[in-house]
C-alpha cells in the first residue's frame, strides 16, 4: 500500500475542500430554489442551517478522517473495530459519492456544452424564443450527453491521477482562484445593472410570505448537499491532514467560502433577471434558459456568457474531483492498488453507471419507461435517492457516531489539536448530539411526505 499522502499546506487543503463544497449546487441550484421560496427569509433559514447543522457535521467528518488517516470504510473500521455495523456508514459515503458523480457529470456536461456554444458565438446570436428549444434538444440528445459526460469524467480523472499534492491540491490552487476571479468580474457587471437594487432587496429583505415549512426543510437539505456532507468527501480530504492542523478553523473557513459563493452567485443572477423583467422563480431552467436569454440581450453579453459558463464548469470540476477521490482512495486502501489503477477503474465504473442518466432525456428505456414505474426518470431517481436519503443518512451516521460512540479522548484531542477555537468544543458536541440528529430526521420525514 502506498504511504498516506498529505496536503502540501493548510491553504491547499482549504482550497481543495472549499472546491469540493463549491459546485453546481451553489451556482445552479441555490439561486433557483431561493427564487422559488421568495428570497430573504429563505436565505436567513439557509444560513442558520449551515451554521447550526452543516458546520458541526463537517467538523465531525473531517475529524474522523484525520484521526484515522483512512478512506471512509477504513476509517470506521479503525475506530469501531473489524466487523462493526458502523463500517456500513463508510461504505454508504463511498456509494453516495459514486452515485452522485454518475449523474452530476451529466449536468456538468451541459455546462461544457453551453461554454462551447458561447465561445463559438452560437449562443448570444439566438433570439429569446430559441433558447428553451435549444436546451430541450440538448437534453434529448443521447450522443451529445454521452460525449460531454465522457469528456467531463475524463477531465476529472486526469486531475485525480496526479495524486493528492500534485493533482488535487495543485489544480485546486488554480481552479478556485480562477473561479473567484470570474465571479468578481460578473459581480462587477451585475453591480452596474438596473436590477441590482431590486436583487439586494429580494435577497436580503426579510419577507416570509412565500416561505413555507417545506421551503425551510429544503433550505436544510440544500445546506447539507451544498457542503458536500455525508458522501465521504470531507472525511477523505480530512484523512490527508497532519495531526496539528486546525479542524474547527479550517471548517469555518470552508463553510464561509461555500456560503459566500452561493450568495454571490445569486447576486450575479438576480440583477440580470430583474434588469430584463424576468421572474426569480424560474426553477431548474434558470441557468440554462433564462440567463442565456438575458446575455443575448445584454451589452457585452458575448464576452460575459463564456465567463459565466466557464464558472459553472470550474465549480463542477472542483466538486467532481473530491467525489472521484473518495472512490479512488477507497480502492487504494482496500486493495493496495496503485493510484493509476484505482483512478482508472473508479472513473470507468462511474462513467458506465452514468450512461443511463445521460440517456434519460433522449431514450424511452431510461426516461419514460422508468418514469412509468417509479414516477421519475433514471436521472431524477438517482438525484432524489442521493439527496433525500443517502446524504442525510450518511450525515446522521457521522453525527451519531462522533457524538455518542466515538472514544472521548480521540474526539477531544483531535478537536483541540492545533486549534485556537478550543472553547467551541462543548457547543459543537451539544449541537452534534441533539440538534443535528433532529434536523436530519426532519429531512427524512419531509422526503416521505410526513412533514
Amino acid at each position: 500500500m502506498e504511504q498516506r499522502a498529505h496536503w502540501g499546506s493548510r491553504l491547499g487543503f482549504i482550497l481543495a475542500a472549499a472546491g469540493s463544497a463549491v459546485g453546481l449546487g451553489n451556482i445552479w441550484k441555490f439561486p433557483y430554489i431561493t427564487g422559488e421560496n421568495g428570497g430573504g427569509a429563505f436565505v436567513v433559514v439557509y444560513l442558520l442551517c449551515v451554521m447550526l447543522v452543516g458546520l458541526p457535521v463537517m467538523v465531525a467528518e473531517i475529524l474522523i478522517g484525520r484521526s484515522t488517516q483512512g478512506s471512509p470504510a477504513r476509517a470506521f473500521r479503525t475506530l469501531a473495530g473489524k466487523g462493526s455495523p458502523w463500517i456500513s456508514m463508510g461504505w454508504l459515503g463511498v456509494a453516495s459519492a459514486f452515485v452522485i458523480l454518475s449523474y452530476y457529470s451529466v449536468v456538468a456536461g451541459w455546462s461544457l456544452h453551453f461554454t462551447y456554444l458561447s465561445l463559438t458565438g452560437n449562443l448570444v446570436n439566438l433570439v429569446p424564443a430559441e433558447f428553451e428549444p435549444l436546451f430541450e434538444s440538448m437534453y434529448a440528445s443521447p450522443g451529445l450527453n454521452l460525449t460531454w459526460h465522457a469528456v467531463f469524467i475524463g477531465l476529472t480523472m486526469a486531475v485525480v491521477l496526479g495524486g493528492v499534492s500534485k493533482g488535487v491540491e495543485r489544480w485546486s490552487r488554480i481552479l478556485m482562484p480562477a473561479l473567484f476571479v470570474m465571479m468578481l468580474i460578473l459581480l462587477a457587471k451585475a453591480f452596474t445593472l438596473d436590477g441590482f437594487d431590486r436583487a439586494v432587496d429580494f435577497m436580503f429583505g426579510f419577507r416570509t410570505d412565500k416561505l413555507t415549512g417545506a421551503g425551510a426543510l429544503e433550505a436544510l437539505g440544500h445546506a447539507f448537499f451544498s457542503l458536500s456532507l455525508g458522501m465521504g468527501a470531507m472525511l477523505t480530504y480530512g484523512s490527508y491532514l497532519r495531526k496539528d492542523d486546525d479542524i474547527m478553523g479550517a471548517s469555518i473557513t470552508i463553510t464561509a467560502l461555500d456560503t459566500a459563493v452561493a450568495i454571490a452567485a445569486s447576486m450575479i443572477l438576480f440583477p440580470i433577471l430583474f434588469t430584463h423583467n424576468m421572474e426569480a422563480a424560474q426553477g431548474p431552467g434558470l441557468v440554462f434558459i433564462s440567463i442565456p436569454i438575458a446575455f443575448s440581450q445584454m451589452a457585452g453579453g458575448a464576452y460575459l456568457a463564456p465567463i459565466f459558463f466557464g464558472l459553472l464548469v470550474f465549480a463542477a470540476l472542483t466538486s467532481a474531483i473530491s467525489m472521484l477521490e473518495v472512490t479512488t482512495s477507497s480502492f487504494i486502501d482496500g486493495n493496495s492498488w496503485s493510484r493509476k489503477k484505482a483512478t482508472l477503474l473508479a472513473g470507468g465504473l462511474i462513467f458506465l453507471v452514468g450512461i443511463p442518466s445521460a440517456l434519460s432525456g433522449g431514450t424511452a428505456l431510461f426516461g419514460s419507461n422508468i418514469e412509468g414505474l417509479v414516477g421519475k426518470n433514471w436521472f431524477d431517481s438517482f438525484d432524489y435517492l442521493a439527496t433525500n436519503w443517502m446524504l442525510p443518512l450518511g450525515g446522521l451516521g457521522i453525527a451519531v457516531y462522533t457524538a455518542w460512540r466515538m472514544n472521548e479522548a480521540i474526539r477531544h484531542d483531535h478537536f483541540l489539536a492545533g486549534s485556537k477555537l478550543r472553547h467551541f468544543y462543548k457547543i459543537w458536541l451539544l449541537l452534534l448530539k441533539f440538534l443535528v440528529p433532529v434536523a436530519i430526521i426532519l429531512i427524512f420525514l419531509h422526503a416521505i411526505g410526513l412533514v
